[in-house]
């Protein structure tokens, strides 16, 4: 009789044997083997003999690869090699790092088509937007660069004689970075390069369901960080579950978290950080609308939407998930849009001219066929979708039909309109005044993107102002999801009020000091105050 570990060894052979030819291409091209367990811990080494996780095709159902996560020990023995990292990385000059992630860059985008490849593999997205997810990393490592040279900060005037005041940063320590399954890739860019360029170590946290993806990343940078002969732990990976990111957001050696998926869990990782009066950037639910005013340049508009409803089938964070459209064009409006809808080119991801992929996992096709049921429960009108895809080709997938729907009634307090549903569904309502549609727009606890499209310079100028829209991206002619690395990302309100990327994101990885300088003979108080004997 054989033993469970034989029958289990059996099994996995019997897997690896069967992984397509689409797949292991793929993984060969970013040197992952496809012939044992993969170790999912690193910090100098490849180690991992915890719990295993499974990474599983969205597109065919097929297991990809399983992955070995990390043990208490590991996960503790990674964090003390990550501060020793960090004491190694914050000696080194800030444009030296910069050298280094000019390093990264180019080695990131000489993989960048097989990583993109894999991105769609793994998590599901079109091929375009796997590269173009790459790329992002790949553009904020340009950024970085330039940063390393110009993270400064400020000189301020003395009221005493004699004395200057300086604003200095340095570097926090170790960093903590979860990031959720659809985007693998870009947000732990957006924030490895910035905290790098500042001269904190990184441990890296994963969502289980896209080891992969972390993994090929994590190869690339410790290619070129053992190169230089940095330590590894200044870019960890730490592979897992529940588990692992629990003992990531409770440890006082973390002086900051940033967190990226659910605003349920945001607000646990929150609560769990302050009690230790730690840090948090939080990127949580984003529950976008798009406003279309009746001048609106229709042939921008609708593919605008279309965009941002149905790409990465609606599982991006700033996803159009409500359109507000002007009662002068609303017909209109909807019967391109419904055109578009229907010449849609559904299919793997991996095949060019593909538009919609798969939902990530099973789980989220069960939460897409829930709110859709809700809808009809509550009269919404569906004008198109509304249920799985019947296609015997896409049978093994988690492919869903996108849906716009007009719900009865418009309540931003309804959960039909405040809760985020991670799917491609677009909830529409009319609306005769921007002053009621900006109402809704702001109604919902969320507050990520939101776009105005319009010719008027009126609304545009309501639009942005103190009487206009609360979220954290405000975007005019320009869709509510794609946004560009240069200005700082995130959201308002549930969204969790973190900021990412670009604009002065780069100061939340840093601890400021204000530092009073006296190069005089006397050392007089400040306010003139006496306190002499």
């Amino acid at each position: 009789m054989l033993s469970r570990n034989a029958i289990a060894s059996v099994q996995h052979v019997r897997c690896v044997r069967g992984l397509s030819g689409r797949a292991s291409n793929i993984l060969s091209a970013l040197d992952i083997p496809n012939s044992h367990e993969i170790p999912g811990v690193y910090d100098g080494g490849w180690k991992g003999s915890g719990e295993t996780l499974e990474s599983v095709c969205p597109t065919t159902g097929e297991v990809l690869a399983r992955v070995r996560s990390a043990t208490t020990s590991e996960l503790h023995e990674t964090l003390e090699k990550s501060k020793d990292a960090h004491h190694f990385l914050r000696k080194m000059p800030a444009p030296a790092r910069g050298e280094i992630l000019r390093q990264i860059r180019e080695a990131l985008a000489a993989k960048r088509d097989p990583l993109g490849a894999l991105v769609s593999l793994e998590m599901g997205k079109i091929k375009t937007e796997g590269v173009g997810e790459v790329q992002e990393f790949v553009d904020i490592c340009d950024y970085a660069v330039g940063l390393s040279r110009m993270m400064n900060g400020r000189v301020v005037a003395s009221e005493r004689p004699g004395h200057t005041i300086l604003e200095v940063p340095n570097p926090l320590g170790v960093v903590g970075i979860l990031t959720a399954f659809n985007f693998p890739v870009a947000v732990y860019g957006w924030n490895f390069s910035l905290s790098f360029a500042a001269g904190n170590a990184n441990v890296w946290k994963p969502s289980p369901s896209t080891p992969l993806c972390s993994i090929a990343v994590t190869k690339i940078i410790a290619q070129v960080l053992e190169k230089n002969g940095i330590p590894g732990a200044v870019s960890a990976l730490v592979s897992g579950g529940k588990n692992v990111g629990e003992t990531l957001v409770g440890n006082p050696d973390i002086p900051l978290i940033s967190f990226t998926g659910s605003e349920a869990v945001g607000r646990v990782v929150g609560k769990a950080v302050q009690s230790r009066f730690g840090k948090t950037i939080l990127e949580l639910g984003g529950n976008n609308a798009s406003i279309v005013m009746p001048d609106a340049d229709l042939s921008m508009a609708v593919p605008a939407v279309f965009f941002g409803a149905v790409g990465t089938a609606g599982q991006r964070c700033t996803s159009t998930r409500r359109l507000f459209l002007h009662r002068n064009i609303a017909p209109q409006f909807l019967d391109a849009l419904q055109k578009l809808y229907v010449s849609l080119r559904v299919g793997d991801p991996l095949v060019q001219g593909t538009l919609l992929g798969p939902l990530h996992t099973r789980a989220a096709v069960g939460v897409y066929v829930e709110a859709v049921r809700r809808l009809r429960e509550q009269g919404a009108r569906i004008l198109t979708g509304g249920q799985k895809y019947d296609q015997v080709e896409l049978g093994q997938g988690n492919f869903v039909q996108p849906t716009i729907a007009i719900p009865k009634h418009v309540d931003p307090a309804d959960t039909i309109w405040s809760t985020e549903t991670f799917a491609p569904i677009l909830n529409v309502a009319i609306f005769d005044e921007l002053e009621q549609a900006i109402s809704w727009n702001n109604g919902v606890p969320q507050g990520l993107s939101s776009s105005l499209w319009t010719q008027d310079m009126r609304s545009i100028g309501k639009w942005i102002g103190p009487e206009g829209s609360d979220t954290g991206i405000v975007n005019v002619n320009v869709g509510t999801s794609g946004a560009e690395i240069g200005a700082a990302f995130g959201g308002n309100k549930s969204t969790g009020w973190g900021r990412e990327s670009g604009g002065d994101a780069w100061k939340q990885y840093v601890r400021w000091s204000a530092c009073t300088i006296n190069f005089s003979d006397a050392a007089p108080l400040a306010q003139g105050v006496d306190f002499s004997a």
